[in-house]
């Protein structure tokens, strides 16, 4: 059964629900981030001078997950793309149709504002997103590294 949501740019009263969203998904991927990481994201949600945006998944007024993304320009085409950085259901309502209404928006928004593409990664073994993720394209074989700050 699909749960009729309405996905939207995330507003300053979703903040408490989307801190809970939020600290779920850094749970699902055992991240332990400072809050000021969380606050500094949550300000550039909601600055609109900001690459960093979010959209939620609202129904009957409560938010059941979220996608932050980042629209930025890149050297492989000459329109913008987004990239699709965190995404995340309530597990109660997952297999609902909400994470596939996070990606149609997201087509929509590239058609809309002339993206070159989406893009986003999962982990190898997260085989649920996986499953939805398939539906729409192909993971394309790229290997993510990555080189931290110590």
């Amino acid at each position: 059964m699909t749960l009729p949501c309405t996905i939207r740019a995330a507003l300053p009263s979703d903040e408490a629900a989307w801190r809970q969203l939020w600290r779920r998904y850094c749970d699902f991927y055992r991240a332990q981030l400072p809050e000021e990481v969380t606050r500094r994201t949550w300000t550039r949600i909601l600055d609109p001078d900001s690459a960093v945006m979010c959209i939620v998944a609202e129904v009957d007024g409560q938010v059941y997950g979220f996608a932050n993304c980042v629209v930025h320009e890149n050297t492989w085409e000459t329109q913008p793309v987004c990239y699709l950085e965190d995404l995340f259901v309530l597990p109660s309502a997952r297999g609902h149709g909400i994470g596939t209404a996070f990606i149609e928006w997201l087509r929509n928004a590239m058609r809309a504002e002339g993206w070159a593409r989406v893009y986003w990664v999962t982990q190898a073994d997260n085989l649920t997103a996986r499953r939805l993720y398939d539906r729409f394209t192909h993971a394309d074989g790229f290997v993510r590294y990555v080189i931290r700050q110590k």
